[in-house]
């Protein structure tokens, strides 16, 4: 509806004669006349007296349907706000979820490596180099000849860097082979259980 047609159905709804609103607007009839047959429109100023007069907002006055706005934004608003919602409950989920899964992985992972690599075993080897007796004795997992353990006599890891193995088999080998390489003769235990011993 037109501003003017809004104009004279508040008027006459209000029981107001066009000089009676002229008069309280502070305009002259044909002014209202004008608005009323849409030739003209008041200005703000008289809009807002217009508004105060037939207490209705000017929203209302000039039909600006703002519902429809405001229900949109609300609607909008509603739905970032849900998104949002979803985002947090699931970084919340992922936060508490998360270390527990690591946790059971590890332990898992770890029970599997522990199958795999069978029983602790023990081997030690004894070197005599130079007149001199040295030893050394490693504890490992059976399977995957990964050292647990290791200890002795420093200096023939310190002249073989045997310890930069993880293999037991490796170590043993660089052990022997620089012993035997400077004249000397090594002799490898019999691998036992460590539960044996």
């Amino acid at each position: 509806m037109e501003i003017g047609k809004k104009i004279m159905n508040l008027r006459k709804k209000n029981g107001l004669s066009q000089e009676e609103l002229a008069e309280r607007v502070g305009v002259a009839r044909q002014t209202i006349s004008k608005w009323e047959l849409g030739e003209t429109s008041p200005d703000l100023k008289q809009a807002k007296e217009l508004s105060k007069i037939f207490n209705v907002s000017l929203d209302e006055l000039t039909n600006n349907d703002i519902k429809d706005v405001l229900v949109e934004k609300t609607s909008n608003t509603e739905k970032l706000a849900g998104i949002i919602l979803k985002l947090m409950k699931f970084m919340i989920i992922f936060i508490i979820v998360l270390p527990i899964l690591l946790i059971v992985l590890r332990i898992v992972f770890k029970n599997i490596d522990k199958q795999n690599s069978g029983r602790l075993m023990n081997v030690s080897i004894k070197c005599n180099l130079h007149d001199d007796n040295y030893g050394y004795e490693f504890v490992y997992y059976e399977n995957n000849g990964k050292i647990k353990e290791a200890g002795g006599d420093g200096y023939l890891i310190n002249i073989t860097d045997a310890d930069r193995y993880d293999d037991v088999y490796q170590a043993l080998d660089k052990i022997d082979a620089y012993v035997k390489n400077n004249g000397g003769t090594c002799e490898k235990s019999e691998a036992k259980s460590v539960e044996d011993k």
